[in-house]
């Protein structure tokens, strides 16, 4: 990769995560580029050198946390050895992610609100794509009720991102 295309993709990723911060704060609706922009410290036109609307700038933010889940989720499923190990590491990876990328959740959470067609199908392709790596991964590793374990697990993430949301441990919190 040559050099200015090397700098051009640092660039790009660094308006990306300019943006992820800015919507999680202020809200999707309400932020501007020019905010996004100000917070990557470079021009607003500069912005648009690499994002035609704030529409497709929401739609990459989103693309970049899906694909964060679901490599955390693909390399717990190779690397975990026995099948009581594999849902508790996928459950440790995600706690990861949601300490480590607290901005990129809250975007995720915005996003299932939103009406936008596009944003809709970036969603409903994360939720697909997570759902059928923790499917294939407990069907591979011979636990029970497969379907139901998933659903669970999905459901359960759900939950614990409300919860940290909200700043309410007591949804999560599980009596001995």
């Amino acid at each position: 990769m040559a050099k200015d295309e090397k700098s051009s993709v640092n660039r790009k990723a660094e308006i990306i995560s300019a943006a992820i911060e800015v919507f999680a704060e202020t809200g999707y609706y309400r932020a501007t580029t020019a905010q996004v922009a100000e917070r990557a410290k470079i021009s607003q036109p500069y912005v648009f050198r690499f994002f035609a609307t704030k529409e497709a700038l929401l739609l990459s933010a989103l693309e970049i946390s899906w694909e964060r889940i679901q490599e955390s989720f693909r390399l717990v499923v190779e690397s975990a050895a026995t099948p009581e190990q594999l849902e508790s590491d996928l459950i440790e990876a995600y706690k990861e992610i949601l300490s480590s990328y607290m901005n990129e959740t809250y975007l995720q959470m915005q996003a299932q609100t939103m009406r936008e067609e596009p944003i809709r199908e970036v969603m409903r392709d994360g939720f697909r794509e997570v759902r059928r790596i923790v499917l294939s991964a407990f069907r591979e590793k011979g636990l029970q009720n497969p379907e139901d374990r998933t659903f669970m697990f999905l459901a359960r993430g759900m939950l614990c991102n409300i919860s940290w949301a909200l700043d309410m441990p007591e949804l999560i919190e599980r009596e001995a």
